[in-house]
């Protein structure tokens, strides 16, 4: 793997760095640092007019191919573009799952008609959208999906779905969802399950926000009675789906956790740097510990280069080596010890809310504890991603299911 730039890597660097300085001033500039894990409600509406300044600018979906609207960047500067968005401090952007997640899969597996309708939009920022996955019974373990779609033959052709989602991130902001739905009756697990494109705004879909430890609603349930969307509006080959989730799921650990790394790299260095205020970092215990995360993000990081060149290399697939199950585990488990050692770091002042503050108003740290403890579960859990290892990679026999 080889880890250097060239002269042209560089070149893209600086003017990536250079734009992010010119634009992040005037009425952007207090967005820096705004939104992410836990903290999605700050500034949604400024990080959305931020996130159109992007799309303006040719900003967004920059790996997509040319000719879908993207600038077709390579895998490398990819790369270059979050480490910088990143290093800005540049707010999080609310079109994450339709520029990182639906876009590339309409690219992989939508018919022409679905990526004309769609692409644009999610390119220029205009329609936002939410992953329909996870339900009460279906979670980690998404073959159990119930939620039913039928097709209705009258007034027009159209999907009719029936269920429920859960932990569904910012659809109380979204105008569309993929949902994963059961077309076929009697159809077990993976089998006879169907990926459609639901419209939020209509009769027959209730939103309701989740509220979290952090005191942010980002997560949602939604419930489908009789909601309705267009028959082509199927991704793939209806009773098919499966292969087009778990298609959406490998660009989910895509490049874009290059830029997550760098954006850990901000919260290890500030909890040095409070370390070094409240004197913590003269308990040997905790200077090792730090020291130790240290190590940890480094490795991290080269760990994300290697799965990523395989990747880019075509060695790897969604079972294949298992670099983004590898991945998966080795940043929520670092993250999620950060966390427990930033209240370590705090000491009593950790169990306290902000300082003068009459109500539930967490610290940045508190904050990162607590969501930190579903690291280890959102995205698929530890034990999904080590039974994929397993099974997939190691070839072990399959855990043993019960009736």
């Amino acid at each position: 793997m080889d880890l250097t730039y060239s002269a042209a890597d560089q070149a893209f660097r600086a003017e990536v760095r250079s734009w992010l300085e010119e634009h992040l001033r005037g009425d952007f500039a207090g967005l820096r640092g705004l939104g992410g894990a836990g903290r999605d409600h700050e500034a949604h509406d400024e990080r959305l007019a931020w996130n159109r300044h992007l799309a303006a600018h040719g900003w967004t979906c920059v790996g997509w191919p040319e000719e879908h609207g993207g600038r077709g960047l390579g895998l490398v500067q990819q790369v270059i573009f979050h480490e910088e968005y990143a290093r800005a401090d540049a707010p999080a952007r609310v079109n994450h799952l339709g520029e990182e997640l639906l876009g590339p899969t309409l690219i992989a597996f939508g018919t022409q008609a679905q990526q004309d309708r769609f692409l644009p939009r999610i390119r220029a920022v205009e329609e936002l959208w939410c992953q329909g996955y996870s339900e009460p019974g279906a979670g980690s373990d998404l073959a159990s999906v119930q939620t039913r779609a039928r097709l209705a033959p009258t007034p027009r052709p159209e999907w009719v779905v029936d269920g429920q989602k859960v932990w569904t991130s910012n659809a109380h902001l979204s105008d569309w969802i993929f949902v994963l739905a059961r077309t076929e009756p009697g159809s077990t697990r993976h089998h006879g399950l169907s990926f459609l494109l639901v419209p939020l705004d209509q009769e027959g879909v209730e939103v309701r926000p989740i509220e979290q430890l952090t005191g942010g609603s980002e997560f949602n349930e939604v419930f489908f009675d009789g909601a309705r969307t267009d028959a082509d509006l199927v991704v793939g080959e209806p009773g098919r789906g499966w292969a087009v989730a778990m298609g959406l799921l490998g660009f989910e650990r895509g490049v874009s956790v290059l830029g997550q790394m760098v954006g850990f790299r901000r919260e290890y260095d500030a909890l040095v740097a409070l370390a070094r205020e409240n004197g913590a970092i003269d308990d040997p215990v905790l200077r090792d510990r730090l020291a130790g995360a240290k190590v940890g993000l480094e490795v991290m990081r080269l760990n994300a280069l290697r799965g990523l060149s395989t990747v880019n290399g075509g060695e790897d697939s969604a079972a294949g080596g298992g670099a983004a199950s590898i991945a998966k585990l080795v940043w929520a488990t670092w993250h999620q010890q950060l966390g427990r050692l930033a209240m370590d770091v705090l000491g009593p002042a950790g169990l306290v809310a902000r300082p003068g503050s009459t109500s539930y108003d967490l610290t940045e740290w508190q904050r990162l504890y607590l969501f930190s403890r579903a690291d280890t579960i959102y995205g698929g859990s530890d034990e999904v991603q080590r039974n994929i290892l397993a099974e997939r990679v190691l070839g072990l026999p399959r855990e043993p299911r019960g009736a």
